[in-house]
């Protein structure tokens, strides 16, 4: 059991920051709502930063992955060759990203703003191309500083990131607006050049965090040698290349909708929906931790134990606490959205304009826990070095994703989106089983996995549907879920606090 707490460790200690930095994105959420004008605000907002996360994944060239597998694959005294490939392929990556951009700044820009103010749109390009690169350049340092064991210095970087964000975007969106109506001193300060309630005081805020942060990291990046290993940089770039197209088909699952929304549903009824529809995710957030949380501690993990003669045993029983956990804290949350759905209240001009959402709510929750099982199955093909099924797993569920998107939210708005995640992952997950269980099998119980989830699931419709989301019924129904599984489990919990005696 002690390889299990080993995995828990590693999540809480990598999981923490990442779960600080969405909880006070959460926390912000409101403050964006009452700023922004209106959902279709907020709406440019989420298409923005779903469009980034795709560039996001194609600089990181699947690099994180990469650098811990290799790791494992080579002599103590050769790491160093493994961190110049790594960093040497991001540097190319973001710079190449950096100079297309600037040379097509203006149609790229035309493409976001559809007519509505392109120079506005060039702004935050602008914004959002230097935060890009700054990240990219912080992917494999940090991988570094979690292999190395440092998670005092890993923290600390990861903090001062989202410090500098939260305190960039109160100064812009809060402070600023009110002291220039009672200092004189501010008032001068900001002539000119400041906008109440524009929406890139939040890039800009972003762009700071990562740009200093990357300076930051500048002792780790300064051990780095302009030296290709090109057999090592061969099989790095044969084992990335499945798994980054794996990210971008992840990516495509995860946030194409909100990419192609100004598209499927022109004109401010569309913003305003992707507005809503982005809000409404904020409120699976607690889940969505986990998620990450989660594969920042697994896959480090999972490369470290692959050759324990318990290993299959060991990721199964992962995948059970793992499911118990997600299925619980889906229903928690369905079963408050009551007083949850204060969190993105809107201004005054459209204080419920947010909540005519709610609806899909439990169907998104449904979802991170379809996608945290998935990543728990995708042990397989990492650890076999099978990465091409990565290729193909992905560029399937891309493909049904972006097929029933464009089908699916013309009619039903965001209600066709979510949808569509559900059925992409559902398919996701029957590939991975399929070869997973014929080249790396892994002892799941699917029985019990699958009973939790239409439990779970059920028990979630009928709070929202049925009871309206009862505060008090809804929780009961919480507790009595919570006190059956701990009976069903028993035994396993029995074990492991006397493997801990």
């Amino acid at each position: 059991m002690s390889s299990v707490k080993k995995f828990v460790s590693d999540t809480v200690i990598y999981g923490f920051t990442t779960i600080v930095s969405r909880m006070i994105s959460f926390l912000m959420t409101p403050l964006y709502l009452r700023k922004f004008k209106d959902a279709a605000v907020y709406g440019v907002y989420s298409n923005l930063y779903a469009s980034v996360s795709m560039l996001n994944a194609i600089l990181a060239f699947g690099m994180e992955t990469t650098y811990f597998r290799f790791l494992q694959k080579v002599d103590h005294q050769d790491r160093g060759r493994v961190f110049n490939n790594s960093f040497i392929v991001t540097l190319t990556t973001a710079a190449l990203l950096l100079i297309s951009v600037f040379i097509f700044i203006d149609p790229i820009a035309a493409w976001f703003a559809n007519g509505d103010r392109p120079e506005e749109y060039a702004r935050y390009i602008r914004y959002f191309i230097f935060i890009l690169v700054a990240d990219a350049l912080a992917v494999v340092p940090f991988a570094k500083l979690r292999a190395q064991g440092r998670p005092i210095r890993y923290s600390y970087l990861k903090f001062f990131n989202i410090f500098v964000v939260l305190f960039s975007n109160l100064f812009f969106l809060v402070y600023l607006p009110a002291w220039i109506k009672t200092s004189a001193f501010w008032a001068d300060f900001a002539a000119g050049w400041f906008q109440e309630g524009w929406i890139g005081y939040v890039f800009l805020s972003n762009l700071l965090a990562s740009l200093l942060t990357l300076c930051l990291l500048l002792p780790e990046i300064l051990t780095l040698q302009l030296r290709v290993d090109k057999p090592l940089m061969k099989s790095m770039l044969a084992y990335s290349l499945p798994i980054l197209v794996a990210n971008i088909s992840f990516i495509i699952n995860e946030n194409l909708d909100k990419i192609l929304f100004p598209k499927l549903l022109p004109g401010e009824a569309g913003k305003t929906d992707l507005g809503i529809y982005a809000a409404v995710t904020k409120l699976a957030v607690f889940l969505s931790l986990f998620v990450t949380a989660f594969r920042l501690g697994a896959e480090p993990f999972f490369f470290s134990y692959a050759k324990n003669e318990n290993a299959s045993r060991t990721y199964a029983r992962i995948m059970e606490y793992f499911v118990i956990v997600m299925v619980l804290v889906m229903v928690g949350i369905t079963v408050n959205l009551n007083w949850l759905k204060y969190f993105i209240k809107g201004n005054e001009l459209q204080p419920d304009v947010y909540w005519t959402g709610l609806k899909v709510v439990p169907f998104i929750l449904f979802n991170f826990v379809l996608l945290g099982i998935y990543m728990n199955l995708s042990v397989w093909y990492k650890l076999t070095d099978q990465t091409r099924f990565a290729l193909y797993i992905s560029l399937v569920g891309a493909l049904a994703t972006i097929g029933l998107n464009i089908v699916l939210i013309p009619v039903f708005s965001y209600v066709g989106a979510v949808a569509t995640t559900s059925i992409a992952y559902f398919i996701m997950i029957g590939l991975s089983l399929y070869w997973g269980q014929k080249y790396y099998p892994i002892p799941y119980h699917f029985l019990k996995i699958v009973l939790y989830l239409i439990v779970s699931l059920g028990i979630s419709l009928i709070s929202f549907f049925i009871f309206d989301s009862n505060f008090w019924i809804g929780n009961g129904m919480l507790l009595l879920f919570a006190v059956v599984i701990l009976f069903l489990e028993r035994k396993q919990l029995q074990s492991l606090l006397a493997r801990r005696k």
